[in-house]
């Protein structure tokens, strides 16, 4: 790298005259805003000046995207310009986000009757406990949106599932109030909301096999039925026997039973063997 000395200004008024020395070679640098930053030591002008030289996008337009909620990630790769020059306008904004997060949790939901008395904090951590989740590895972030309203986010996993959770901040005394912007916001401040799953009972072959019918549940060929119950309309029912008349002689004669078109009730047999009952 060869030193160039000043030798003075140029007749246009915009360009700085400088000579090397060791050839005597004369240059022209433009008196731009960037050698002025430089000849001050202003480091911090100087790494604005470069982003607004290679980009459209104005350092208050990235810490604005920032606000919004966008990542770093997200600004370099919109505005075409690396990383680490996008933190440096960010930070200061990110800050502001994880503090107005904080904020929120000492914040008190709104109900239908006025604030709750325990903070947002309070409330979700217990429904968390309630349900089972890790309240250490859930995530409070914070954004601002076109409305000028901040809004807060919880982000958690439940199993393989990436869950969120927003409400509406608004600063104020005691701490400021919130309100849900989702379901999965209004679940959680609703305690209530919450039902343990039933318990599904495991199967018991040795149990179950109870229950199965089986060959040996089969009523034997020669089992018996059940004793029918007396149909008082069925005319061939015994007649009771009525004491003898001694001096009648018929008497001692059994009497014939009366017959009806009644069905005959078929054997256990002719059930299992599939045969037609003649009628006599």
């Amino acid at each position: 790298m060869r030193t160039l000395r000043v030798v003075g200004l140029h007749e246009d008024g915009k360009s700085i005259v400088c000579e090397d020395t060791a050839s005597q070679t004369r240059f022209l640098l433009p008196a731009d805003e960037r050698l002025r930053a430089a000849a001050r030591g202003d480091i911090t002008r100087l790494g604005q000046i470069e982003i607004e030289l290679e980009s459209q996008m104005r350092p208050r337009e990235i810490q604005a995207r920032i606000r919004a909620g966008e990542s770093v990630e997200q600004v370099a790769s919109g505005a075409g310009i690396s990383e680490q020059r996008v933190e440096r306008y960010a930070y200061p904004v990110l800050l502001e986000r994880s503090r107005t997060a904080e904020l929120a949790q000492s914040a008190h939901p709104v109900r239908e009757d006025g604030p709750d008395v325990q903070t947002l904090g309070e409330v979700v951590a217990y429904g968390f406990g309630v349900r089972g989740h890790d309240y250490s590895q859930a995530t409070w972030d914070s954004w601002k949106g076109d409305d000028g309203r901040w809004v807060v986010v919880l982000r958690w996993k439940a199993g393989r599932s990436d869950n969120r959770a927003h409400w509406a901040f608004s600063p104020g005394a005691h701490g400021g109030t919130v309100m849900a912007l989702d379901e999965n916001a209004e679940v959680l401040l609703d305690p209530n909301a919450y039902r343990a799953p039933r318990t599904v009972r495991a199967l018991d072959p040795a149990r179950d096999a109870e229950f199965q019918p089986t060959l040996d549940s089969v009523p034997p060929d020669h089992a018996e039925l059940p004793a029918a119950e007396p149909d008082p309309d069925d005319d061939t029912r015994e007649i009771p026997r009525v004491p003898a008349d001694p001096e009648d002689d018929t008497a001692d004669q059994p009497r014939p039973k009366a017959k009806k078109n009644h069905p005959i009730v078929p054997s256990w047999e002719d059930v299992l063997l599939g045969v037609r009952s003649q009628r006599g």
